[in-house]
């Protein structure tokens, strides 16, 4: 269990270890980052809670509440009080793929014209929000991911290079590219949802770190509600 800790905790001192002997290494993690981790009832995961820049945050991990995530999900929220027609979304791209596959056979099925508001958010925000990209990011960025945008000049101030190299940038044993993942700001708040794959500390690290660091970026960009888009 010692040698775990010390992998797990690289970064803290031997004087510091033995208070977390008989820790989960998640619980430990976010003690010492000032978080509060709870386990939630009738083994229906856990919630960590945190802020960042003032704004309240939480993570859950658990059942999946998407049918295109088969594994755990790792979700996040925050409430970022930005202006709520910004809409940003970042997904993987085979998730892109796969549901615009279902969102077609959904509408062909049914000889549909019009958004159905019964469909999936994820299969409506295809048809919302318009795909765009930049060569300043690396091709292998938009190898992997799609960026969904309301606004071309929103997607260019809130993804950034820092953001999009954490991105990429995920600790061995990294998630596979086609593992499930989204990055939004929608309707004021800031999400993040993926499949749990790794399901190991260093992925919910790095996720943690993901979803902070996007929030900071949103609330660089957008921090004064209405900031970004036009009046």
């Amino acid at each position: 269990m010692l040698e775990r800790i010390k992998k797990a905790f690289a970064k803290q001192t031997v004087a510091e270890l033995p208070s977390l002997l008989d820790a989960n290494p998640a619980s430990a993690w976010a003690s010492m980052r000032g978080l509060n981790l709870q386990q939630r009832s009738q083994g229906k995961g856990v919630a960590i809670d945190g802020s960042v820049m003032g704004k309240p945050w939480r993570i859950e991990i658990g059942k999946p509440t998407r049918d295109f995530i088969r594994n755990e999900e790792l979700r996040a929220r925050a409430e970022l009080g930005i202006h709520e027609d910004i809409g940003l979304l970042i997904m993987n791209r085979p998730l892109k793929l796969a549901l615009e596959k279902q969102a077609y056979e959904r509408y062909t099925d049914s000889l549909q014209t019009q958004v159905d508001t019964s469909l999936p958010q994820e299969l409506r925000w295809l048809s919302m929000y318009d795909e765009v990209g930049w060569d300043s990011l690396p091709g292998e960025f938009w190898d992997r991911y799609s960026m969904l945008a309301d606004q071309r000049a929103n997607a260019l101030a809130w993804l950034d290079a820092s953001l999009a190299n954490l991105l990429l940038d995920w600790p061995a044993p990294s998630p596979h590219v086609q593992t499930p993942f989204m990055l939004m700001l929608l309707r004021g708040k800031a999400y993040l949802r993926m499949e749990y794959q790794p399901a190991n500390l260093p992925t919910l690290e790095h996720a943690a770190s993901i979803f902070t660091s996007a929030c900071e970026s949103a609330l660089g960009a957008f921090g004064a509600a209405g900031a970004g888009q036009p009046l």
